[in-house]
């Protein structure tokens, strides 16, 4: 069963992302911090990151820094709750997998997920029922309940 790994400093968007991923059918592990993840090494198992932008100490675009220095190559889908020209124009820049706008639909998400894992998996993202959402910010709904 693919590992996704949650990064988000916000408990409750944790636990709702823990179970929506989960009953989709993956293994999840969440982290509150960029150190907490980057401490529990899970680099090699993590099949997709779940990141959100704006962390406590450590940014979600500095995690992402990190990980590419380390040649660590985890596919990430951005989620921020912050909608701004220059954050978009760095997430166009970063190369992610795809970034929502929380709050976000959590088919989206789902969708997003499934597309890196199905090309970390050998199947492109054309493979599965949907489109792999470069920038499915635009898609807003409810954010899945805890």
């Amino acid at each position: 069963m693919p590992l996704i790994s949650v990064v988000d400093d916000d408990l409750s968007v944790c636990r709702a992302l823990r179970r929506l991923i989960q009953s989709a059918g993956y293994q999840v592990e969440t982290f509150v911090s960029a150190r907490e993840f980057l401490n529990s090494s899970p680099e090699g198992r993590t099949k997709c990151l779940v990141l959100d932008i704006h962390l406590g100490e450590r940014s979600g675009f500095e995690l992402q820094e990190r990980l590419a220095a380390d040649q660590a190559a985890i596919p990430i889908i951005f989620i921020t709750a912050y909608d701004d020209a220059s954050i978009r124009d760095r997430i166009t820049r970063s190369g992610v997998t795809a970034y929502l706008r929380k709050p976000f639909d959590e088919r989206v998400l789902l969708d997003a997920i499934r597309a890196v894992v199905g090309q970390a998996d050998g199947r492109g993202a054309g493979d599965g029922d949907r489109d792999t959402p470069r920038s499915a910010g635009a898609k807003r709904g409810p954010c899945p309940s805890t």
